[in-house]
């Protein structure tokens, strides 16, 4: 005869390893959304920090963008950004080649 309170069987450990499962979701879901929550009027979230920051690049003479870092290594792995290719981000005064903005050419180098 088996007994229930016991973790003997694999029943029972299965079923504490889903609700174990299910628990971590809804934590992560609980954090995504207090960390997303708006403030009665103030219009911000309540998230510390900046946004992330949107680079914009030509291709084929073309805008396209706003990329975050994540993306731009992802164009970079593709050889669609290189140190040539003209980039932009809110704050910079004009266009200007990869390998003069800092954090997008370490980007192009970490990611060949």
């Amino acid at each position: 005869m088996d007994n229930y309170n016991s973790f003997s069987t694999i029943d029972h450990l299965v079923e504490f390893g889903m609700g174990m499962a299910i628990a971590q979701q809804m934590v992560s879901t609980m954090n995504h959304c207090i960390g997303n929550m708006q403030i009665a009027g103030t219009g911000n979230n309540l998230k510390q920090g900046k946004s992330p920051v949107q680079y914009h690049v030509l291709v084929n003479n073309a805008v396209a963008g706003g990329f975050s870092e994540e993306e731009l290594a992802t164009l970079a792995k593709a050889k669609s950004l290189t140190s040539e290719t003209m980039v932009w981000k809110p704050g910079m005064s004009g266009w200007m080649q990869a390998k003069n903005v800092p954090e997008v050419q370490k980007i192009i180098l970490l990611n060949p």
